[in-house]
């Protein structure tokens, strides 16, 4: 970043199922709440920036609208559950070029009920029946049972922690501890991955303004170190190392590393500086393949991570300290903004009972179908 970027305010609409609530309408309450907390009003912010997947044509502009705040340049992004990472991406690159000094960013959705189609598929793969998430998602556990160690124990395991978590998230759909024989007593959805371990796609927004950061600025003002997207290298279809990912070559690093390597690089930061991690944990496979892929721990260690407590609430290292998707459910285009929200409260103190105290440098992550993978790193 060539000029700091600091984030002025944050809104979010709760996740969960809001029936007769229109999503511009969750969109109209995060950007209220956010501009209320930047203290921006009509004319405060140059340009615009909406992550959605599910939202329709010129999804941001029907919510800025409604608020009477267009004329400014208003741009929708899609990147699969990354879209919102995406939005960030963009609007803090374009501060940080000097372009603008005040941007809003936001992002909402109203996800379908059941298990996601994505138009990512081509036809014929969804005839073959080989296009159905769950499917990915179980040979992508399974091959990191096979290698780093992880038992349906472990998948269990990550999500008490974060349903645990969640307990303390008012945001969250899922506010009840669970036990780890409950997870696993859930209906088998696809071998090893029980309902439980999956995330429910749902409804939410969440808004964040970014701004330039003035000289002489608060010193505990919460600033953008990096916000990094990359895609997948050519050859793996879905980056997501599973045996349809049309590739052998474990020598090829998942778009996740890529970007959490270049964001370190630009943070000037590395995964010890860390004190808090917000990851994708679209399913409890996931969460545990993140462990490795942003460098949290080495290759192959991801259970023994998660073993030996690091990253509970209270550990060296919390992840996912807001329930992350398994407690909130995932609206798509709210899902990276819904971190960035969520770390900036904890940076700034005012998280509440999940409070990871001292906190000072968090790193937000997700993964779009594309592949893309969003880091962000923010730093009080």
């Amino acid at each position: 970043m060539t000029t700091d970027v600091e984030v002025a305010g944050i809104g979010l609409h709760p996740f969960g199922r809001f029936e007769g609530k229109a999503v511009t309408d969750m969109g109209v309450a995060a950007v209220r709440a956010a501009l209320a907390d930047a203290g921006v009003g009509r004319g405060g912010f140059q340009a615009a920036f909406c992550g959605t997947a599910y939202s329709g044509v010129a999804a941001g502009h029907r919510v800025l609208d409604a608020l009477g705040m267009t004329g400014g340049p208003i741009v929708d992004v899609e990147a699969g559950c990354a879209s919102g990472g995406a939005a960030w991406m963009l609007a803090a690159g374009a501060i940080a070029a000097g372009k603008y000094d005040t941007v809003l960013v936001f992002g909402m959705e109203k996800m379908p009920k059941g298990i996601i189609r994505s138009s990512f598929f081509a036809p014929w793969q969804e005839a073959a029946g080989i296009a159905a998430t769950p499917a990915y998602f179980a040979l992508r556990a399974q091959r990191l049972m096979r290698e780093s160690g992880v038992t349906r124990d472990h998948l269990a395991a990550v999500v008490v922690k974060n349903r645990r978590n969640g307990v303390h998230n008012p945001d969250a759909m899922f506010r009840k501890e669970v036990t780890a024989e409950e997870v696993l007593a859930s209906r088998l959805v696809c071998e090893p991955l029980h309902l439980w371990m999956l995330c429910s796609p749902n409804e939410g927004a969440a808004a964040l303004v970014l701004r330039r950061a003035g000289d002489g600025a608060d010193s505990g003002r919460v600033t953008v170190e990096a916000a990094v997207l990359r895609s997948h290298l050519p050859g793996n279809v879905l980056s997501e190392a599973t045996p349809m990912s049309g590739l052998v070559d474990d020598d090829v690093p998942p778009p996740t590393t890529l970007a959490a390597t270049a964001a370190y690089e630009a943070a000037g930061l590395g995964p010890s500086d860390l004190d808090l991690v917000e990851c994708q944990d679209t399913d409890a496979a996931r969460e545990l393949l993140s462990y490795e892929e942003l460098g949290l721990c080495p290759r192959g260690d991801a259970a023994k991570l998660l073993e030996d407590g690091a990253t509970e609430l209270g550990g060296r290292l919390p992840v996912n300290a807001s329930g992350g998707l398994l407690s909130k459910g995932e609206p798509l285009g709210a899902s990276a903004l819904g971190q960035l929200v969520e770390l900036t409260r904890q940076l700034r103190g005012q998280a509440g009972e999940r409070q990871v105290h001292g906190a000072r440098v968090g790193l937000g992550h997700t993964v779009g179908r594309g592949a893309n993978a969003s880091v962000v790193i923010l730093k009080r």
